[in-house]
Formats: C-alpha cells, structure tokens, sequence
C-alpha cells in the first residue's frame, strides 16, 4: 500500500508544472464564480465559465483570450438578442443564431479561438426571456470572467516566458544533440538499415518540437516587448528568439541527415573510405550542438561554444575532402549523399553561431492566422474596405462629371 501511495505522489511530483496550472485554474474559476454573484445577480456561473475557458498558462496568452471572449460574448449577445426578439426562443432562435454568429466571426476574420466563444457564448447568454438587461448581465459576467483569468493566470507558471523559451530551446538542442551522437556511433560501428530507420523515426519526432518551440519564443518577445521589463529583458528575448529559429533549423537538417543515412543504409552503406571521416563529423557536429545549448541554459561559455562549432565546421571540410578523393572510384550517387551531409553541417554551424543571414535576413512567420484573436489586424481591414468603396464610388463620380460636363455645354 506505501509503495503504490509513493507511485502515485510521484505521478504528480513529476509534472509539477501541470498540477499547478489546474489548481490555479480551479481557484480562478471558484473566485469567478464567487465574484460574479456578488457583482452580478446571477453572475457566477458565466463568469466560472469564461475564466476557466480564458485561462490559459501565461499572461500573454491569457490577455488574449480574454480579449476573445469579451469580442465573442458581445457579437454572441447581440446576435441571440435580435435572434430571440424576430422568432423568440425556440429551434429556430437558436439555430439562426449560431449561423448568424459564425458568419458575422467569418466576416471580421476572427481568428480560430474567437470564432468558436462567438457561437458558444451566444448560446450562453440565449434562453427564455432574454432581454437586454440579461444580454448586458451576461456580457458584465463575461467580462469578470475574462479578467479574474487574465490576474489568475500570472500564478499558472512559475517561470517566466523567457526561461520557458530557454527550457525548451535547451531540450530540443540536447534531442538533436543526443540523436546526432547515436548516429555518430552507429556508422562507426557499422550502418544497418534498422538503426538508420530508428534514427529517422527519432529525427521526424524531433521536428514535431518545432511549432511549440516557435510559439514559446514567440510568447517570450511579445512578453517583453507589451509588459514592464527592462531592455536588457527586452533584447534577451529577441536573442531568444533568434536562438529558437537557429535550433529549428538544427532539428531539420538532422532529420534530413538521418533520411540521407537511411538512403545509404537501403543502397549499400556507406562507402568505407569515408566512413571514418562520417562518424567524426557527426561526432563533432553532436559536441558543438551540446555546446550551445550549454550557452543558452547558463548564458557563458560562449569561447567553448565557438570552438566546438570550429572544430564542426572542419569537420565538414575534412569529410568533403575524403569525398573528393575518392570521387572518380565510387557510385556517383555516394557522392551526392556525401555533399549532402557536409551541406546539412555547414548549415547547422551556420546556425549555431548565428552568422547564417537566413536567421537574421529573412522574416520569420510569427503564429499561424488560426491562432490568432483576429487573423487580419482592424487596419488592414479598413484599408481593405476603404479600397472597395473607392472602386464601387468610381462608377458613380463618372456619372457625375458627365452630367456636369453636359450641363456645362447646354449652357
């Protein structure tokens, strides 16, 4: 009985971070609803519901889920009132406002996470004898909701976004750095088509790391850039973010690296002249990796961290020396996966040390339009419709200056 009391206590001691995220969620939404009766006749229950859907791990996400909700609940209880009002409260209520709501969050390109509290929230707030009064209550709770959320949700982590971004870049790079070791041994000892295999499926598990990475860093640079922090904070979550890139396209070129290993391990192995100088390369390229993510977690030891991605990169020259050797003597296409390799290396020493122009050059997609509270900002949509009632007022003015001209000549 101890024992399995041990096993279970260990079950929540090891995800430390989620235990606190539901209790905060918990306390958050308990206050919520206590709030919402006190403030609000008959509050508390919407106000429960919409902290507990706005409530999010961070700050910053919180923010704008609050904002969607508030945005969600207003359409929401403007389109159930009107709905109520013309075909009062029955199927046919209901039905014409979820339809009418989505529309109306489809035409203001809400993004995915308000386009579905519109909907939602309108059948909140919907039921016999909505009035206005009620629509106004409901929306006041929608809005104690949001904000006892957006205060509760400062508790949900106790890291900041920036140390958060830093846990995950360091995992990732150690993944990488893990997989590139094992790659290294096993060409060493030997290149069988099941070890390449496995070395692949771990490779396409690591680029599944990627979006969370990217919305971390994301996370971490909005933190900073609309929430009190000093400069110095501010351009540590802009290096962070570089960082973050540079690692993704660590993780993708390994995965290119174990598909080309896999390529050789179904078409002969590698050729042996060069196998030597393979391991050593991803050796290398492992240490230099680990290096970095050292770097990052402890923010020194950059003069190792340079002489680990040195010692990478020539790595790579040597290897595409060996290949050059033997050029003349083997299979064309042992070559071209040979490149390939020093290709992938030279680009993640690029990235490592930060000297890449594609980290720095290239304008790097924030979060997917879906993810957003509104996919299209308020002023591209103005400038959008301002642009189509130029075009429909250009007909119209034609008209005039012939009128005006014609009149001008019957004079």
């Amino acid at each position: 009985m101890a024992k399995w009391f041990k096993k279970l206590i260990k079950l929540f001691v090891d995800r430390k971070t989620w235990v606190r995220q539901i209790f905060v969620a918990a306390l958050a939404s308990g206050i919520a609803w206590q709030v919402g009766d006190l403030l609000i006749k008959d509050g508390g229950l919407v106000a429960a519901i919409i902290c507990a859907l706005s409530i999010r791990i961070s700050l910053y996400r919180s923010v704008r889920e609050g904002f969607g909700q508030i945005v969600g609940t207003a359409i929401g209880a403007a389109v159930a009132l009107a709905c109520v009002t013309i075909f009062s409260f029955g199927i046919i209520s209901v039905a014409m406002t979820v339809l009418l709501c989505s529309v109306v969050a489809r035409a203001l390109h809400l993004g995915e996470v308000a386009s579905v509290n519109v909907p939602v929230t309108a059948l909140i707030v919907i039921h016999p004898g909505l009035n206005e009064n009620t629509a106004f209550s409901r929306l006041s709770s929608t809005l104690v909701g949001a904000g006892i959320a957006i205060v509760f949700s400062y508790f949900s982590h106790s890291k900041t976004p920036t140390a958060r971004t830093v846990d995950q870049v360091t995992v990732l790079a150690n993944k990488c750095a893990k997989l590139l070791g094992d790659m290294s041994e096993g060409v060493a000892g030997g290149l069988t088509q099941a070890l390449a295999g496995k070395w692949l499926a771990r490779a396409r598990l690591l680029v599944e790391d990627i979006p969370g990475l990217r919305a971390q860093a994301i996370e971490a640079r909005g933190h900073a850039k609309w929430f009190q922090t000093s400069d110095k904070a501010k351009a540590q979550a802009q290096g962070l973010y570089i960082r973050g890139i540079a690692i993704e396209h660590t993780a993708v070129q390994v995965r290119t690296m174990a598909r080309t290993l896999f390529d050789y391990s179904i078409s002969g192995g590698i050729e042996g002249r060069i196998t030597r100088a393979v391991a050593q390369a991803l050796s290398d390229l492992s240490y230099a990796v680990s290096s970095k993510a050292e770097q990052i977690r402890n923010d020194n030891g950059d003069n190792q961290s340079q002489s680990a991605i040195l010692d990478a990169r020539l790595s790579g020259v040597a290897l595409a020396d060996s290949i050059m050797e033997i050029s003349g003597k083997v299979d064309q296409i042992q070559i071209i996966r040979g490149i390939s390799l020093v290709s992938n290396i030279t680009i993640i020493t690029d990235s490592l040390d930060e000297s890449s122009p594609a980290l720095h050059n290239v304008l790097t997609p924030g979060e997917p339009a879906t993810h957003r509270v509104l996919k299209v900002s308020p002023i591209e949509q103005g400038a959008r419709i301002g642009a189509q009632i130029s075009k429909s007022a250009k007909p119209l003015l034609s008209i005039r200056e012939r009128v005006f001209n014609y009149l001008l000549r019957k004079k």
